[in-house]
This record gives C-alpha cells, sequence and structure tokens, in this order.
C-alpha cells in the first residue's frame, strides 16, 4: 500500500530547498538530478526509443541447495491462487534507495509448506527470476543487484512466492501461491551510517552501526568506554568524527544524565577541539539528549543543544564547544521560548540552524519523554544566535488529543517526522506510536504508509511501538519530485523484539506527499533489541 499524503505549496518547497540548505550539508542540489540517477532506469534510451531487454535474472531456474533437483517439474503452471504463504519482505508497494542492501525474500510457510517457488518479473528482463528453496528466506545475490540497480530504475518488479508439503517423492497437494506484490527501485540512492542504541542477546548496551549497503553492524561504543553505566539518546556531530550522547552512571536514572562525546573511530577518544569550559558545562547534570546543525559548526564555533532540567523545568541549552568561557551569554545559555510557559523535550536542531524543533509539555522526563495525562505538542523556535525567540505551534503536530513527540527535521529541512501517541498516555516505549510527518512550516500531518506490517503477518498498528524516527542525511531529486528517507525502530517482528527498518518519502513538483511501507534492514541482529537509531554520516571504523 502506498499511501498519498497532503499537498506542500510548491513555492514552499523550492524556497525551502534554495534557502534553508546549508553550503556544507551534504544534501544535493534541488536541480541536481544527475548526481543521484538519471530517473529514467531502462524505460527510454534518450531518443524516444524502447531500450533493450536485459539478462539479469537466468534462464534456468536456480535450485538452492535443500531443495530437490527436480522442483520446477513439481510445481503445476497453474494451482490455487490462495493458500499460498504470507510474504513478509520485501512488503508489497516498498520503494528501494537506489544500491540499498540487497532484497530479502522472507515469506511464513501456510500450514506444512516446506517447498517453495519464488519469482520476480521486472518489464524489461528478458526472464522472470525463478527460485526453487526449502528455506523461508532468500536474498538476491549482489551482481544481480547491482545490475537490477542499473536497468529497472523507477519500474515495479513483482514478486509471488507459491508453496508446497513435498514428502520426499512429490507434492502432496499442488502449489498454492501467495498474493503477488511488488517493489520499485528509486532512481536516487540513499547514503549515510545508521547508528543504533542496542541491548540484549547476550550483549551488553552499547552504540552499533553500519553504513548504507553493509551487510554487517560494527560495534561503535560501549558504556565502559565512556566511564558509564549507560549511554543512549545519541546523535553525529557535523565532521561525522564523533557520536554525542546522554551518559549516566546508574543505568536506571536517566534523569541524572550529563552529555558526552566520543570518537567514532574505536578509540573513544574525546574531541580536541572541545575546550575544558565546554566539557565541564556539559558534564553537569540532568542533561540529555544533545542536537547540533551544521550550520553553527565552524573553527569559531560548535554549537550544542541540550535538555538541561533547572528545578524541575526543562529548557533548551546551548554550548558552545569551541568557548574559552562558561560563563552565561559567552559559552553557554538558555533559548528564550517565548509565549510556551511549558517544559521542552527531545530538541531538534535544523541543518540551517535557524529552527529549533522540541515537544512543549508540563510532564518531562529525562529531558525526552513525555509522561501520561499532561499531552505534548511540537514546537518551533527561532535560534536566533541563542537568543531564542517567539516559540510557535507546528500546525499538525499540535493537535491537543495527542502527544506529538521526537521531532526530526529532513535533510533540507522541508519536512518533520515525530510519532504521536494519544495525549493520555506516555511516550516511553508506547505500543500505540505511529510515525508521521508534516511540512515543517506547518500543515496537514501524513501518517506513513510503513507503520503498517504486511496485513497476513497478524501484526497491526498501533500496537507495535514504531518509534524514533530519523531522516537520512541527503535527499536527492529526479523527474520534478523529491526523495526522503526515513529510518525507525519497531516491534512487528514475531518476537516483538525491537529492530530497525527504513521507509521512503515523495514529494512531487506540486508538493504531493506520497509515503511506502517499510523495509526490513535484515543486517541487523535478530535476537537484539535494536532501536532509536541515528542517521547521520557518522565515519565509523569497518573491520
Amino acid at each position: 500500500m502506498v499511501q498519498q499524503g497532503p499537498r506542500i505549496a510548491p513555492g514552499l518547497l523550492a524556497t525551502a530547498v534554495l534557502l534553508l540548505q546549508p553550503a556544507c550539508a551534504p544534501a544535493q542540489r534541488a536541480d541536481d538530478d544527475s548526481a543521484n540517477g538519471d530517473g529514467g532506469g531502462a524505460s527510454d534510451d534518450g531518443g524516444g526509443n524502447q531500450p533493450t531487454d536485459f539478462d539479469d535474472f537466468p534462464v534456468d531456474p536456480m535450485i538452492e541447495p535443500g531443495a530437490p533437483a527436480g522442483a520446477p517439474g513439481l510445481f503445476e503452471p497453474d494451482g490455487p491462487t490462495t493458500g499460498g504463504p504470507c510474504v513478509l519482505e520485501p512488503q508489497a508497494g516498498t520503494l528501494f534507495p537506489r544500491d540499498w542492501l540487497r532484497p530479502r525474500f522472507s515469506f511464513t510457510p501456510a500450514g506444512n509448506q516446506n517447498l517453495f517457488e519464488i519469482r520476480v518479473h521486472a518489464q524489461h528482463e528478458h526472464h522472470d527470476l525463478v527460485v526453487y528453496t526449502s528455506e523461508t528466506s532468500w536474498t538476491m545475490p549482489k551482481l544481480m543487484w547491482t545490475q537490477l540497480n542499473l536497468h529497472v530504475l523507477g519500474q515495479e518488479v513483482t514478486v509471488s512466492v507459491r508453496g508446497a508439503h513435498y514428502n520426499g517423492s512429490g507434492l502432496d497437494a499442488p502449489a498454492a501461491a501467495s498474493q503477488a506484490g511488488s517493489f520499485t527501485i528509486a532512481p536516487v540512492p540513499a547514503s549515510g551510517t545508521i547508528a543504533y542504541w542496542t541491548t540484549g542477546g547476550g550483549s551488553s548496551v552499547a552504540f552499533k552501526g553500519f553504513r548504507v549497503g553493509d551487510e554487517t553492524v560494527q560495534q561503535i561504543l560501549t558504556p565502559n568506554q565512556a566511564n558509564a553505566g549507560c549511554v543512549g539518546c545519541h546523535t553525529s556531530t557535523p565532521d561525522g568524527k564523533f557520536v554525542a550522547f546522554s551518559s549516566t552512571v546508574d543505568p536506571g536514572d536517566g534523569g541524572n544524565a550529563k552529555v558526552d562525546l566520543r570518537s567514532v573511530d574505536g578509540m573513544a577518544a574525546q574531541p580536541t577541539y572541545a575546550t575544558s569550559s565546554a566539557m565541564q558545562l556539559l558534564a553537569r547534570t540532568s542533561q540529555q539528549a544533545p542536537a547540533f546543525s551544521p550550520g553553527h559548526w565552524n573553527d569559531s564555533e560548535k554549537i550544542a543543544l541540550s535538555m538541561y532540567d533547572i528545578d524541575g523545568y526543562t529548557q533548551i541549552a546551548w554550548t558552545n564547544l569551541a568557548a574559552s568561557s562558561s560563563g552565561q551569554g559567552v559559552g553557554w545559555g538558555l533559548l528564550a521560548r517565548q509565549g510556551d510557559g511549558r517544559s521542552a523535550a527531545a530538541v531538534a536542531f535544523s541543518h540551517s540552524g535557524d529552527l529549533v524543533a522540541y515537544s512543549s509539555s508540563d510532564s518531562v522526563g529525562s529531558g525526552v519523554n513525555l509522561g501520561a495525562d499532561r499531552g505534548g505538542d511540537l514546537y518551533t523556535v527561532p535560534f536566533s544566535g541563542g537568543a531564542g525567540g517567539t516559540a510557535t505551534p507546528v500546525a499538525g503536530a499540535s493537535n491537543p488529543s495527542y502527544s506529538e513527540h521526537y521531532a526530526a527535521f529532513s535533510a533540507d529541512d522541508v519536512l518533520l517526522a515525530f510519532i504521536r501517541v494519544p495525549s493520555s498516555m506516555s511516550t516511553y516505549d508506547n505500543a500505540v506510536a505511529e510515525v508521521f510527518v508534516v511540512p515543517t512550516a506547518g500543515g496537514t500531518a501524513t501518517r506513513v504508509a510503513a507503520n503498517d506490517p504486511p496485513t497476513c503477518s497478524g501484526a497491526i498498528s498501533p500496537g507495535i511501538t514504531n518509534s524514533w524516527p530519523k531522516w537520512s542525511p541527503e535527499t536527492g531529486s529526479s523527474a520534478g519530485s523529491r526523495y526522503y528517507w526515513l529510518t525507525f525502530s519497531s516491534r512487528r517482528s514475531p518476537s516483538r523484539t525491537p529492530q530497525l527498518y527504513i521507509t521512503g518519502v515523495t514529494v512531487d513538483e506540486l508538493g504531493s506527499i506520497k509515503t511506502y511501507p517499510a523495509i526490513y534492514l535484515w543486517n541487523q541482529p535478530e535476537d537484539e533489541s535494536n532501536h532509536t537509531p541515528a542517521w547521520d554520516n557518522f565515519d565509523i571504523v569497518i573491520n
């Protein structure tokens, strides 16, 4: 299912892309189609002629180990069109970034099915890809996926799976088919590094991460390396060299945290550019959830925002990591939020450095969580050199019936992602949380299609803790549309263990927002609880 959302005014989209995009940010220019692909795929050769078909799929079926050699002859051309496996990956309607992690085909058998036929069809391929396997998942070979990324961009690739019970000599009954689905490879890639917080599976609490396209994850930082009992609520510095996070000696007391920074090269060193005055300021307790902006990252200023609890009132503090003074107004300060007398939580800093987004609530815990029965709404306030200004509710994300939380700016600052729960509930690890996007300037909020797992899986949203959305560090453009990528955590797996997913969001030249189903990141350990992702340009070392 693809979800069609509201429209962003075309003028707003163009203006935001041109004016809000800082020169040093990694995002592509709005008119730079060539940097991220021509968007044409195999649809045209440039002269108006249809292209030659390709041979990326083999002529003969692929028979995987464990499947009988005569499997192709066991599956009749026709059979039941219902009663087949439940296809979990790729979910029907997904949009893959170009050059993304190669797709995995995963499904749940119906009944006692133990032999499966996977069929993949693309319009400009000479042959269908046909795979026979006794396993419930199969991953496309790298070379095949690389070739598809050259030849079928922007085209629907259909997927169907048939299943049957093999008794050692034949099938007990004709193979039954799943409902056919499709996915599309976008004409633009996603880039950067996803770093996330993980616990469980026999491992200690840690930050782990991977670059886009990596098939394994790397450990980035453990609490012991940071002389802490727990680390969390992390983000990247704009240079990509350091991870900044909340740090606490007592894992059970996030309210007593401080802010720390450590390198992501495995050495866990603190930055040499951070003055002793700045590190002392960040070491004040009841301070959490740092945020940065490329717009305020240069030799003379390196601004870190954080949530700072003063006498039970959580405020937005700024600290200049390059300042030699710890004096208020010089090395640090509090952002004025005129018109909003409530506490602030979970701050986000626009890439331009002009705007700050946060949740306003009467009940804030550990700088990031909104309590039950008090509600919370998204607000924005100008940074104005640390002075702040008038706080403004974000239209579409300030409904008193809901708590809107965990705001995140897209790379071009045009969109905000956030989660929403009923105002009577806490935002912390809430099963009914769902992900939404809204224009930063305000408008109608769009519930993203990625909230919903495949219907046949039995998992339903709300009820699976879709939370902590973060945008990729770059956007791309092709054929008049802007492409955005979003990661989030969810408990939709059968074990209900938190895992990471990504999804696409597009905005066409008329300003219409469209969202897509989720893609599971199969490179993450399935037996670990993986959540609170950050998607930045972390410069991690790959072992």
